[in-house]
């Protein structure tokens, strides 16, 4: 769909150059926002490796190790029926701490372990209540509530520092880069808390469904 989207917006814009003879325009913001985009791939790509290599060095120093106990409670909180000291708990708290600090991309590898330890923790619990052959393809079809509930949590993103946001607006020219922290805090803290609401409430109407 995107795709399509894109497409229809190139292709209007190079119709209405050429139906105003303003192509040179065209041809010239074309090769701009290219040269433009090279550049702040390589700023990006910088900012990345940098805190990637911090959320790398946190995690070998036994620093996410410690946050993960500090956050236990939230965590249980969220993520009742999974069991204690499960593999996933280390991936999620991960996850939860680099899109606290604003590290979307340093997040992604982290959240991507933990829904396939979510993943496998569903199937060993469809075969162990269900020991049919069927039961493992069922729950690799079929999201489990916890993948959900981090699912939309991840997506909320309670942000403290927007570290990707501010290298934008500094890359582009903000006289403030920094003036964004202040919105993006309570804009994300709604969105997180309007999130765990949700997920709290089709729990629980789940559990009394079924």
């Amino acid at each position: 769909m995107l795709n399509i989207l894109w497409g229809a917006m190139i292709l209007i814009g190079i119709t209405y150059g050429m139906m105003t003879g303003r192509m040179a325009e065209v041809t010239d913001a074309a090769l701009s926002s290219a040269k433009e985009a090279v550049t702040l791939c390589i700023t990006m790509a910088g900012i990345m490796a940098l805190w990637v290599g911090i959320m790398e060095i946190a995690k070998k120093s036994g620093l996410i190790d410690g946050m993960t106990r500090k956050m236990r409670p939230v965590l249980h909180f969220l993520f009742p029926r999974i069991p204690e000291g499960h593999k996933c708990m280390e991936y999620i708290s991960a996850n939860m701490i680099a899109n606290f600090l604003g590290l979307g991309w340093a997040a992604t590898p982290a959240g991507l372990k933990a829904m396939d330890e979510l993943a496998k923790l569903e199937e060993d619990r469809r075969e162990s209540s269900r020991p049919e052959k069927r039961a493992r393809a069922a729950a690799r079809g079929t999201a489990s509530n916890e993948m959900c509930t981090f699912l939309i949590i991840n997506i909320s993103s309670l942000q403290l520092i927007p570290v990707n946001i501010i290298a934008y607006r500094s890359q582009y020219g903000s006289v403030n880069p920094t003036g964004i922290v202040g919105p993006a805090i309570v804009a994300t803290l709604i969105s997180t808390a309007v999130g765990v609401l949700f997920c709290k409430v089709k729990d629980r109407w789940s559990g009394a469904g079924g």
